[in-house]
């Protein structure tokens, strides 16, 4: 018999997770944990609940020490007997509560916490730029160790927790990441929507990209590009916050920041609305870790608007997409591609293909597959 004790995601502090969260807790009971980090988090006891609506989503928020998983903050501190306190709190059976982790910075509670364990990873995490990459080897190498099942959302993530973090292969199922259900249509869609009301008053053909615009982004190859396409209106949609330490990069975003129409951050939510709306996506990712290694959400995102899309070959998971995406290496390729599109009046003859492939790549896809592979395990205790 399937248990009624809740499952605990720890933690839903991003988008994407709060995303996947919504999505698992359509499939089973979960309670979503959400920390606050500051510089003096240890003196405080606070636990508030926050209902969200977009996505749909209870988050349980409580304080967090800055610098909890490092050392010697970590032993002096044990952060994870009173985050562990906090789980106990919302399940009667804890050895029958699976815990999910999204971080190796989870380790500790993952080697004591008494039921099932699920590693979600979405990001190499070791590669971040302002970690210790040999700290979060080992963390990886012990939350590897003890978890029930591996749900990294790339291959090349797989293949590192298998070769450095001595993952057994049979723990391990890919989860790439994904879009919501309600951004599926019922049907094909052959032709680009209307425009958002910010971008309405812009002459076609657009092309639309979305994002983060910081520093997992090509400027260089985007600023070439934009002046190789005059008739073309181009449309950035995100955050531009993000400080570029390149400086030729960051000259070529200040310089495409005057060339092209930026919309500032949205939410994730509304993204769909420009996706589906513009004549061509571009996904112009510079090739560079993390990102590389990881699973680029505006594919999913595209792929349910069936619009065309153009990519850099700057995430090694969009390599296996052609030809549902054209993958380009130069400005050059990519106004060629630009041509070709153009003159087929911004059909590539893929629009239903892209449909048909997005069928499968939704968030509630993903919780099942999660679900279906660790519910074995809950059943079993």
């Amino acid at each position: 018999m399937l248990s009624d004790q809740p499952w605990q995601i720890l933690d839903v502090g991003s988008i994407w997770m709060k995303e996947f969260a919504s999505a698992l807790c359509r499939v089973v009971p979960a309670v979503c944990w959400e920390p606050r980090i500051s510089t003096l988090g240890v003196l405080r006891r606070w636990q508030r609940s926050e209902y969200l609506s977009n996505p749909p989503l209870l988050v349980e928020r409580f304080p967090m020490q800055a610098g909890y998983a490092r050392q010697p903050i970590a032993s002096l501190l044990r952060y994870e007997n009173r985050i562990v306190a906090r789980m106990k709190g919302r399940c009667e059976r804890p050895d029958d509560s699976p815990l999910i982790c999204s971080t190796p910075f989870y380790a500790s509670i993952a080697e004591i916490w008494r039921g099932p364990v699920a590693y979600y990873s979405t990001d190499l995490t070791h590669a971040y730029d302002g970690l210790n990459s040999e700290q979060v080897k080992h963390l990886d190498r012990r939350i590897c160790r003890v978890a029930t099942a591996v749900f990294p959302n790339s291959r090349r993530i797989a293949d590192y927790f298998i070769e450095q973090a001595g993952c057994d292969p049979a723990k391990i199922t890919v989860i790439p990441n994904a879009t919501r259900q309600s951004n599926i249509s019922a049907a094909p869609l052959l032709l680009p929507a209307p425009l958002p009301d910010d971008i309405c008053v812009l002459p076609r053909p657009i092309a639309g990209v979305m994002g983060n615009l910081g520093e997992n982004m090509d400027w260089l190859l985007l600023s070439e590009a934009i002046a190789l396409t005059p008739g073309i209106q181009w449309v950035f949609v995100g955050p531009t916050a993000m400080r570029i330490r390149d400086r030729a990069q960051a000259e070529a975003r200040q310089a495409v920041q005057r060339m092209a129409t930026f919309v500032g951050a949205k939410s994730y939510g509304e993204l769909q609305q420009y996706a589906r709306a513009f004549d061509v996506a571009v996904l112009p990712y510079k090739k560079k870790e993390p990102t590389y290694s990881g699973s680029s959400t505006r594919f999913y995102e595209h792929l349910a608007a069936c619009r065309p899309m153009i990519s850099t070959r700057g995430v090694a998971e969009l390599v296996e997409k052609a030809p549902l995406v054209t993958l380009i290496d130069s400005p050059e390729e990519l106004q060629e591609a630009m041509q070709y599109l153009q003159q087929r009046q911004f059909r590539d003859g893929l629009e239903t293909k892209r449909w048909l492939a997005s069928q499968g790549t939704t968030w509630e896809e993903r919780a099942r597959t999660l679900a279906d592979f660790l519910l074995p395990s809950v059943v079993d205790r």
